[in-house]
């Protein structure tokens, strides 16, 4: 894939629309950030363009409409400054009056943080980029610009004006977390082999499909299901996993999933790998092992069980590549960290290529202090998946 990067435009002086995702998690009290890891790392493609003094329009969203942390941006822009060490102006409109006029009174090297994008109706639809060229935002926007960079992987998945729109009107590029992110990945859809997928946490759809993708093209060679994902292929399989953890299949809406994932078991059954035991509750933070063999359980399952956690981890001791997208266990709960942490401590150590994806996966490895460790880091978790599904 050939991208247009900071290194094809000329910038100085040039007015930049820059979209990237400071999508953070936020502090319920005080709307305090709680975790700016994301706002670290599109800093490099803000610093360098204003090091080389482009004047600089900042385009992000924070949560989702009628979401617990759907806010303004005045809270990312303190700190953003912070971490650019830069002064970053922010100012409570999108595409009106007063913020066509801050714009146009940027000076070469200034940082302006437009408002929440999604506190404008038209952002959350997903439609073709042309459709979306024509929309407010970008009418508005694109004739005080003159170049348009996305640095927003991690939201890159969807189709919506501020990332789409403007690549219609203007001359456009990745910024350098996006160039990093398909060159990290990249790697991971052209394999060394044995290729070795890890999926877990809840994007079943996504994640089936992912495993559809990469078994049907021989990108990989297996892939070790754990999650939810793991117990819908479990229950597809036929396996009964009991009232509570079929209700939550249900619940969830993936009782339509469990035909697509017994078509896949069907088709690559030798080289998918589902747990062999499993992690339940049996009270408040108390866990237990129970083998398939046991099931169903009442229990609620939580994890993958230690036998699973060994035989994972010599597959991927084995392994040349490997990709791991999301916890394989209610990793907040400290007794059901295990899988996800025995998984990332086999990632860290092997001396295949690595990649791991999805914020939670992230906050893990951050967690155990094994981030340097791995070869390349994903901010996005569906972009991730859709990214790896060739989408």
């Amino acid at each position: 894939m050939k991208l247009n990067t900071l290194d094809d435009l000329e910038v100085e002086s040039k007015t930049a629309i820059v979209r990237v995702d400071i999508n953070s998690p936020l502090d319920p009290e005080t709307g305090e950030i709680l975790d700016n890891n994301r706002i670290r790392m599109c800093s490099e493609t803000l610093n360098e363009l204003s090091d080389k003094k482009a004047k600089i329009v900042v385009l992000a969203h924070q949560g989702r409409p009628a979401s617990d942390d759907f806010t303004t941006l005045e809270k990312h822009a303190e700190e953003m400054s912070r971490v650019l060490d830069l002064p970053v102006n922010y100012i409570d409109d999108l595409f009106g009056p007063a913020a066509r006029e801050e714009i146009s009174n940027l000076d070469p090297g200034e940082i302006l943080l437009l408002e929440n994008a999604r506190f404008y109706s038209e952002e959350v639809l997903n439609r073709p980029a042309e459709e979306q060229a024509e929309t407010h935002l970008v009418r508005k926007l694109s004739p005080l610009a003159d170049i348009f960079v996305n640095d927003a992987f991690a939201a890159a998945h969807r189709s919506q004006p501020s990332l789409v729109g403007f690549g219609v009107t203007l001359p456009a590029a990745a910024g350098r977390l996006m160039e990093k992110e398909v060159e990290g990945l990249g790697k991971a859809r052209n394999p060394k082999h044995p290729c070795v997928y890890v999926l877990g946490g809840a994007k079943v759809e996504d994640s089936l499909s992912l495993i559809d993708h990469v078994l049907g093209k021989e990108i990989a060679d297996q892939v070790l299901a754990g999650g939810l994902v793991g117990q819908v292929l479990l229950a597809a399989k036929g396996l009964d996993l009991g009232k509570t953890n079929m209700k939550i299949i249900s619940e969830k809406g993936y009782e339509e999933e469990l035909e697509n994932a017994e078509k896949l078991l069907s088709t690559y059954e030798e080289k998918i790998a589902l747990p062999e035991d499993l992690r339940v509750e049996e009270s408040e933070g108390k866990a237990a092992v129970v083998s398939t063999g046991e099931l169903p359980t009442e229990n609620p399952v939580y994890d993958i069980g230690d036998e699973t956690v060994d035989e994972y981890q010599k597959v991927i001791e084995d392994a040349k590549t490997v990709v791991a997208n999301g916890p394989v266990g209610v990793f907040e709960k400290p007794a059901f960290a295990k899988g996800t942490n025995g998984i990332l401590k086999a990632l860290s150590e092997t001396g295949a290529f690595t990649v791991i994806g999805g914020g939670h996966m992230v906050a893990s490895a951050r967690e155990l202090d094994i981030v340097e460790s791995i070869d390349h880091v994903s901010t996005g978790g569906g972009s991730c998946l859709n990214f790896l599904s060739g989408e």
